[in-house]
């Protein structure tokens, strides 16, 4: 069967479950049930209600409408409407059509059910549960790789999150990447949480997301002009001067995990920064580096560093650039071993052709098939150990 890869071995970092009304609590104990919020799809536009979510469901009981949707994944609907963004079995046939050697797969929307507003019950209780569900959506194939979600608002209980959420099956856990309420994610109390993931080769992730910054303050749109519609993705909606901010928060903590010697002391721990762009890490780059001959000779930490803050971030940090970003560009200037394929489906924001836009940039920019083979497919292999 001719897929949409074609003969090329990909890797796709960024996939989405797009969840049924009750997933999250069928998975849940029955206190963490009755705690959980209503599913929030204020990421997916007016349209997306909770009757919608019930319909596009129901749709597998459709013979006739389910056989249209399958006969045509790559060109089909995107988000609820997708074959294979809800249910389990649709998904190993799409995946099939799509072609990628393996699938990261997030949620889309459990995590507003749960997460934040100070409830720390609810945020692990909540956590155990989406890690329980998406490690049951990904045990049909394992092409697909499930992603946990790991609170970090108490070191030793996220320890505990990320242990269960290895042995249930999880292959790699999500973090929180806004502003810490309290301890830095680089505290020596979370050692323990990178001493994990390094020794089972689980690799941490950031994603765009509401864990993190990716919405300018709003007096910032107070501008007395007419503001332009927000673009609607799958689980996210900004505008413009939304999307130049939106990686600010995980460029803060990944280079506080650099320049606080997370990365020196588990040179095994394998990170990805997913969905965020990369045109931005060039410059973060040459910007570690200044920071050490800037301030090297008067901060201790900074003189542990055995090596320079970039060699860190190529050694142990991979990133997943936009479709529209000039990815020929950043190989040729970044080095290959930095980047990253991603689709992000079922959601649009992924591109109608994603592997079509990569390609022709990299043809713009003279580059082989050999030089961006680990874009497609070696990075991921790095990253996720398959």
């Amino acid at each position: 069967m001719a897929t949409y890869a074609g003969e090329r071995l990909i890797h796709d970092t960024d996939s989405h479950l797009m969840e049924p009304v009750d997933w999250l609590a069928s998975y849940a104990d029955s206190s963490v049930a009755a705690k959980l919020r209503d599913l929030s799809l204020l990421g997916g536009g007016d349209a997306a209600t909770h009757e919608l979510v019930e319909q596009c469901w129901a749709r597998r009981d459709d013979p006739e409408e389910t056989a249209k949707l399958a006969a045509d994944v790559v060109g089909g609907p995107k988000g609820y409407f997708a074959y294979g963004s809800m249910d389990a079995g649709e998904r190993v046939g799409a995946l099939d059509q799509l072609g990628f050697a393996s699938q990261l797969v997030f949620t889309t929307f459990a995590h507003t059910q749960f997460h934040a507003r100070g409830d720390v019950d609810l945020a692990y209780g909540g956590a155990s549960a989406h890690n329980r569900g998406i490690a049951d959506f990904c045990s049909v194939d394992p092409r697909l790789l499930g992603v946990a979600f790991v609170p970090l608002e108490d070191p030793q209980r996220t320890v505990d999150c990320a242990r269960e959420a290895i042995e249930v099956g999880c292959k790699a856990a999500w973090i929180p990447h806004g502003v810490p309420t309290s301890l830095s994610p680089t505290h020596p109390d979370f050692d323990p949480l990178w001493a994990l993931l390094s020794e089972a080769s689980v690799p941490v992730l950031m994603h765009l997301g509401p864990n993190g910054g990716n919405q300018l303050p709003k007096t910032y749109h107070n501008n007395g002009r007419v503001p332009g519609k927000d673009f609607v993705g799958g689980g996210e909606n900004m505008r413009s001067k939304d999307f130049l901010n939106l990686y600010h928060d995980a460029e803060n903590l990944l280079a506080c995990m650099v320049l606080d010697g997370i990365f020196e002391k588990f040179p095994e721990l394998r990170c990805g920064l997913i969905e965020l762009g990369a045109g931005w890490v060039p410059n973060l780059l040459r910007s570690l580096d200044n920071s050490v001959k800037a301030f090297g000779r008067h901060e201790p930490e900074l003189a542990k560093l055995t090596i320079a803050p970039s060699d860190y971030i190529r050694r142990q940090v991979r990133f997943t650039p936009w479709h529209f970003e000039d990815v020929g560009w950043l190989v040729s200037n970044s080095g290959p071993e930095l980047f990253l394929f991603s689709s992000d489906w079922p959601h649009p924001e992924g591109g109608r052709d994603p592997i079509a836009e990569f390609q022709a940039s990299f043809s713009a920019a003279g580059l082989s098939e050999g030089a961006t083979a680990p874009f497609w497919a070696g990075n991921a292999s790095f990253l996720l150990g398959v």
